[in-house]
């Protein structure tokens, strides 16, 4: 969605949609990442972005082996024989949105992978920016790099925010069905967001969505209406052959409201975490973040034939 009206206020404006983008569905970012980004530099700094690059990839390799997750040499078990993708939210990377999931997941058993996606205008660290179809085709080359390095014929996508709904466009646009067996969508913007109220602002004033559209395409692509959410959900929420969960909470305040986050089909389960935990309050980021529910509702979804209860202590 792009707006065209151009206004002798811009600054005010551009004021105004920071305003609005600092509650769009982020997540924190600030670390380096263990996988660099796919987005092509400019011809100009190409050379210097490649050794940069290389450098800074060489450097993390010991980080990432010690705590065991973006491992390619980890064979996955008879016990969970497919590999686990994580999918970061717009404005996280590879490495923050996971400090919590990858190693809970890598303790039992898993084989944990991440990789940062949808890089705009050469920003670093700060990912999920970038046209959500781009976004799309990197999660498919970095599905297929994970399948080829562990030797295993599908995956399963555990995504936050953003990453719980990008990945529905590859499995439905780019044939990622055949290389999937489960989605987990912890608080994912599957029908876009509200923003508790803010996106009215965007129909009000126009010019508002023109300058949060310039700081990242993806933020205006999660609104809800826009053109992108209804192409994803035209002819149904899913695809034959893959098992979903939707994990949600009441107190999320970003993708609103929150039940736009649950999905429609034969293999759905929507989970909402206060159902299991009264006493949870975690909202948009802290679920995906820190929240032991949410953790161990991933967990069951990934292998639910050993599925445990979920409690406030799990």
């Amino acid at each position: 969605m792009k707006l065209s009206w151009k206004n002798p206020h811009r600054p005010a404006v551009a004021a105004a949609a920071v305003a609005v983008v600092m509650a769009i569905p982020v997540t924190a970012a600030g670390a380096s990442t263990v996988e660099p980004s796919t987005s092509t530099p400019s011809a100009k700094t190409a050379e210097s972005v490649k050794t940069a690059k290389s450098a800074k990839t060489d450097a993390q390799k010991p980080k990432a082996a010690e705590g065991g997750w973006n491992d390619y040499g980890c064979k996955p078990s008879a016990e969970h024989p497919r590999p686990v993708v994580l999918v970061h939210g717009t404005g996280g990377n590879a490495v923050d949105n996971w400090l919590g999931l990858a190693p809970y997941l890598k303790n039992r058993g898993y084989c944990v992978f991440s990789l940062d996606y949808g890089q705009y205008n050469g920003i670093p660290f700060i990912y999920g920016l970038g046209p959500i179809e781009k976004s799309a085709e990197q999660l498919d080359a970095y599905v297929d790099k994970v399948l080829k390095a562990t030797g295993t014929g599908d995956v399963d996508i555990v995504g936050h925010s953003q990453g719980g709904m990008m990945p529905r466009y590859y499995l439905k646009f780019l044939d990622g069905a055949d290389k999937v067996n489960a989605l987990v969508g912890i608080a994912p913007s599957n029908h876009g967001t509200t923003l508790s109220g803010l996106t009215k602002l965007v129909d009000l004033i126009p010019p508002l969505g023109d300058a949060v559209e310039d700081l990242g395409p993806s933020l205006m692509q999660q609104k809800k209406g826009s053109d992108f959410i209804n192409r994803l959900n035209e002819g149904g929420d899913t695809v034959p052959g893959v098992k979903y969960t939707v994990i949600a909470t009441k107190y999320d305040e970003v993708v609103t409201p929150y039940k736009s986050q649950f999905l429609e089909g034969p293999e759905v389960n929507n989970v909402v975490v206060q159902d299991l935990c009264k006493v949870d309050i975690s909202e948009h980021l802290a679920v995906g973040l820190l929240d032991r529910v949410a953790f161990h509702e991933t967990a069951n979804a990934l292998d639910p034939a050993n599925a445990t209860r979920t409690t406030c202590i799990s």
